[in-house]
């Protein structure tokens, strides 16, 4: 019996481990790592949570790739999900201190985030007329509502911090009588 719950605590200690630890981009990061773009585009990012773009159509016309179309109040409205943890590759730098990432093949489908002070330097999704409820984005050449409660999606990165101490050494294996 010990056996079997030794082994079964190894494999749970193993296979969760086993996923990238990922942490927040911050600012203070880029500062001190000091990446060019050739850099940022070896880097995987991930998005920390949820994020939900929504916009009206109008005229009834929609070009629906991978987003849904729902009715809301009426109104039909296009959405389109980028699910927490969705990977994505950094695409080109629109300005100092900010970041167009890809989630799609195409590059040209991108969204743009930086750093936001009140969310202690997280490079969050960058939007504009900000009020209360919500905010615009530009994503594939249309405008897109983001709602004030996706205003902290942050893109996170897998980072191993190792110390800056150089060690060397050896393991001493024992040793037993003759």
């Amino acid at each position: 019996m010990t056996r079997i719950l030794t082994a079964l605590a190894l494999f749970t200690i193993l296979f969760s481990s086993c996923g990238p630890k990922l942490s927040p981009l911050t600012q203070r990061l880029v500062d001190d790592q000091n990446w060019s773009e050739d850099e940022l585009k070896r880097i995987q990012f991930y998005l920390s949570e949820d994020l939900i773009l929504t916009r009206e159509l109008r005229d009834g016309k929609s070009e629906i790739r991978n987003g849904q179309v729902k009715i809301i109040d009426g109104r039909e409205v296009e959405q389109i999900v980028f699910k927490r943890n969705t990977p994505g590759v950094f695409v080109f730098s629109p300005k100092t201190q900010r970041i167009a990432v890809s989630f799609e093949r195409n590059d040209d489908d991108f969204l743009v985030f930086g750093p936001n002070p009140k969310a202690g330097n997280r490079y969050v999704i960058m939007a504009a007329d900000w009020d209360r409820r919500s905010g615009t984005v530009t994503y594939s050449g249309k405008k897109w509502r983001v709602n004030s409660s996706d205003a902290y999606a942050s893109l996170m990165i897998p980072l191993k911090r190792l110390s800056n101490k150089d060690v060397s050494g050896k393991v001493v294996g024992g040793r037993k009588l003759k």
